[in-house]
């Protein structure tokens, strides 16, 4: 049985859209756990429909909703979803059969498509040079739906309390223990405005840097996993360098990415989650 785990912190403009994805083509006996962690508006409620187990949880946290939905889950191989993501039925089969059929694969995920239509120039910057880098390309990050097998899941006790999750499962896998399946895409909607944008940037900066923080306080006591470094010239050296033309674009690139790493150093309320609310105000399932 193939379980998918959603972690959803006030998500009603966009969890009916996800949950009607994942029951087609399919996949109506997906194992289906939403954990609504701290809402306060009515997730939990779009949430609840035959066929999927909802969970309430009163504080916020997608670390804590991921646990929380493990406990719950019941099979594997085991898709880890955000909420505004719509993969269908058959893209979640596609994924599990990926790793049912190499035993020495421990993780997959989709191919990553960015939908920058009717956004502003910057915006439509930014994601130009972000889906050359080769992080993006080959790695765990930024795709929305990461699928374990069990053996994979194995490997860790608990999510940590650090928000970078996918940043996170991205170390601990080998590349040869983990793919991009390029014949099932997911769709990531950008946001809608500058602002927006600067917004998400801050919250991942955040994250990384606390994972990154965090594994090296556990050093020592258990060997640290190996997060991948943050590579501040990717976009010079694999982008721009090869291909000119983009170097515009690679202006607006850098400068956004370094207000945000600044701003990210601010202190913040930890049930802040700094995210891009544009997309799903815009949206609604």
């Amino acid at each position: 049985m193939v379980s998918v785990v959603i972690a959803a912190h006030n998500e009603e403009n966009v969890i009916g859209r996800c949950l009607d994805a994942l029951r087609t083509s399919g996949g109506e006996d997906l194992d289906i756990t939403v954990v609504a962690n701290g809402c306060s508006d009515a997730t939990a409620a779009r949430a609840d429909r035959p066929g999927v187990r909802v969970h309430d949880l009163p504080q916020p946290g997608k670390a804590g909703a991921l646990n929380a939905g493990d406990v719950l889950a019941q099979g594997f191989p085991r898709l880890y979803l955000d909420a505004d993501m719509t993969l269908s039925g058959a893209d979640v089969r596609i994924l599990a059969e990926t790793l049912n059929k190499d035993s020495s694969l421990d993780a997959c995920a989709p191919r990553r498509v960015i939908n920058l239509h009717n956004r502003p120039l910057a915006v439509r910057a930014y994601f130009g040079i972000q889906q050359q880098l080769p992080v993006y390309q080959n790695g765990l990050v930024g795709r929305g739906a990461i699928m374990l097998s069990e053996a994979g899941r194995a490997r860790f006790e608990e999510f940590p309390n650090e928000t970078a999750d996918d940043l996170y499962l991205d170390a601990l896998f080998a590349p040869h223990a983990s793919v991009v399946v390029d014949t099932v895409s997911n769709v990531i909607e950008a946001p809608y405005t500058t602002r927006d944008l600067l917004r998400r940037l801050i919250r991942v900066r955040r994250g990384n840097r606390q994972l990154r923080q965090a594994e090296l306080s556990r050093a020592g006591d258990t060997a640290p996993i190996q997060v991948r470094a943050a590579d501040r010239w990717s976009w010079l050296r694999d982008v721009v360098l090869i291909r000119p033309w983009w170097a515009p674009a690679g202006v607006v690139y850098a400068s956004l990415t370094i207000c945000a790493a600044r701003l990210a150093r601010r202190p913040v309320n930890d049930a802040t989650w700094g995210r891009d609310e544009s997309t799903r105000s815009s949206l609604t399932g």
